[in-house]
This record gives structure tokens, C-alpha cells and sequence, in this order.
């Protein structure tokens, strides 16, 4: 399979969760090996922030990157949008500290992106299969990385609340860029009303409204029209993961075990991952019928549990 980028350029616009700031955004195409690579356009003389775990620099309710000051916040949701459609190289150019919240999901993002489509370049895609364990945990919060018998990423996640409207969730998948245009990408990020109040005095959640996120009172959820799935809060764990999982830099061809996790976590995993080279290797494969066989055969293995 070869490396990927979009045809055209992406123009966007729109309110940071956190900072509450507007901001202009671009994709540009980019040549085979850039990665993704974000650049702020409105700090003159600043380095481009190349997307990976090594540049995290805060993972406190999103992920943000940075160089030598110079941060880019909730990078999550278009980074998972990247991961789902198969991006492996594209910059983003942003006149602002953090990528706009949109609708709190990474539908509108998908939309664009195949608004303008996706070219093949010349270079194969390498994918990082996992050979041994790798686990991660934070009190009874874990993610274990498994060996997997495929060739793509399965995801078991798992969340737990302890609330009347968010008890306990979970999803299982085989990733795969039709499931998440489909099931995942459309999922809202998710906080509680009682916690508004503490994080904006904590400088967060400025930008926040019923228009980017699904806020949850003490017995319902306060959006109009409610929730897009029953299991909507775990499945938008689930794109978090997927953008802060790309940040290895490359596919992952594993099993994933999740329960609880959060951006700290995720972080964490990927820099234990890379820390770890003789638990993974890196494999090109020859055409997406290698992925779609596996993922039919995880398919029809699921519907029979």
C-alpha cells in the first residue's frame, strides 16, 4: 500500500474548545515521507511541529504539541481523521494556538478532506505490526497492546463512570476507513456540567458550548436532539485514541485493550512503543485486499461471540 495525501488544499474556520479563540486553518497536500507537520502561521519565524509523541508537551483534556514554546492544542480529532482516511503526510497551517473544535467531532473534518480527495504518492506506507506486549497503566486505568493474528488495529475499549448517564461502556472494532466515517468519526467529545465551572477557572473550555460538545447534567444530556449513538461517549474515547495513537508515526497492526484511558495514557503507550523497537516491526503490504480480508474475517468472528 502507498503513502497518501489530498489532492487540494482544506480551508476552515472555527472557535478552540479551550482557548475560546477563532481560528483559520489549511491542510495542504505534502510530498511522501513529510508526515503531518503543523505550522503556526501567526508566530513568524516559529518551526514546524512535526506530529509526534516526542514534541507532547500537555495531554490535560487534549493533546498539544509544541517546539520551543510554540504550542498547537487539541490536535486529537484531525489527527484521528488523518488515521481514518489514511493521511500518512499533510500540513496543517493554523493562525491560533488550537485547532477549531468544529462540532466537537471529526465528521466535518472527514467531510472536507474527501470534498477534495485523497491522492496515492510514490512512496509505500509502513506499517508498525506489533510482536510482543506492550502495556501501559495508570491505577486501574490500562491499555495493553497485543500481538494480533491480522493485519490492521483492533480496538477493545472500555469506560466507566460511575454516572447515571455514563455508566459503563464498551466497543470493539477492527479499524478500518469506512468504520470510521461511518461509527467513529461522528462521535462528540463529552464533559459534565458540574465540571464546567472548575475548568474555565482552570483557563479550559472557554470556546465549550452546546454546538461542539455533549454536556451532561445530573440526569440527562443537555444537547437538543441527544446523543448520535447510545454508546456515543465511548466511541469518541475511541477517535481520541486514534489520533493520539498516530502519533508513533506510523499504522499500527496490533491488538488494542483499553479501559479507562485517557490522552495522558495514550501518550504514554506511544512513547513506550517507540521506546521499545524489539517489540514491533515495521511491514509494507502489498494492497488493501490484506486489510479488507482480515477485517471481513474479524467481522464474521465477532458476530458468532
Amino acid at each position: 500500500m502507498m503513502q497518501k495525501s489530498i489532492k487540494n488544499i482544506v480551508s476552515f474556520a472555527g472557535v478552540g474548545l479551550h482557548s475560546g479563540n477563532n481560528v483559520n486553518v489549511r491542510i495542504l497536500p505534502a510530498a511522501e515521507d513529510t508526515g503531518i507537520i503543523f505550522v503556526r502561521t501567526d508566530v513568524p519565524g516559529s518551526q514546524p511541529i512535526q506530529a509526534n509523541v516526542s514534541n507532547v508537551v500537555a495531554t490535560n483534556y487534549a493533546t498539544s504539541l509544541g517546539v520551543n514554546g510554540v504550542k498547537v492544542s487539541t490536535v486529537e480529532h484531525i489527527l484521528a481523521a488523518f488515521y481514518g482516511l489514511g493521511i500518512d503526510n499533510a500540513v496543517v497551517e493554523l493562525d491560533g494556538p488550537e485547532l477549531p473544535a468544529l462540532d466537537g467531532s471529526a465528521e466535518l473534518l472527514v467531510s472536507m478532506i474527501e470534498g477534495v480527495g485523497v491522492v496515492e504518492l510514490e512512496s509505500s506506507r509502513k506499517y508498525m505490526v506489533i510482536k510482543e506486549p506492550i502495556k501501559v497503566t495508570d491505577g486501574d486505568k490500562h491499555l495493553l497492546l497485543l500481538p494480533a493474528s491480522g493485519k490492521g488495529l483492533e480496538i477493545d475499549y472500555s469506560i466507566d463512570f460511575s454516572h447515571p448517564i455514563l455508566s459503563k461502556q464498551t466497543y470493539r472494532c477492527m479499524l478500518s476507513g469506512e468504520l470510521f466515517k461511518t461509527e467513529i468519526a461522528s462521535a462528540r467529545t463529552f464533559g459534565f456540567l458540574r465540571d464546567v465551572e472548575m475548568l474555565r477557572a482552570n483557563g479550559l473550555a472557554k470556546g465549550g458550548s452546546l454546538h461542539n460538545a455533549v454536556v451532561i447534567g445530573e440526569t440527562e444530556v443537555l444537547n437538543e436532539g441527544g446523543l448520535r449513538y447510545p454508546d456515543e461517549f465511548v466511541r469518541h474515547k475511541v477517535l481520541d485514541l486514534m489520533g493520539d495513537l498516530s502519533l508513533v508515526g506510523s499504522p499500527v497492526v496490533g491488538y488494542l485493550i483499553a479501559n479507562r484511558s485517557g490522552h495522558a495514557l495514550n501518550a504514554k503507550l506511544a512513547n513506550k512503543i517507540l521506546s521499545r523497537p524489539s517489540s514491533w516491526e515495521y511491514v509494507d503490504y502489498s494492497s488493501d485486499d490484506d486489510i479488507a480480508g482480515v477485517q471481513h474475517d474479524f467481522i464474521q468472528k465477532t458476530a458468532t461471540l
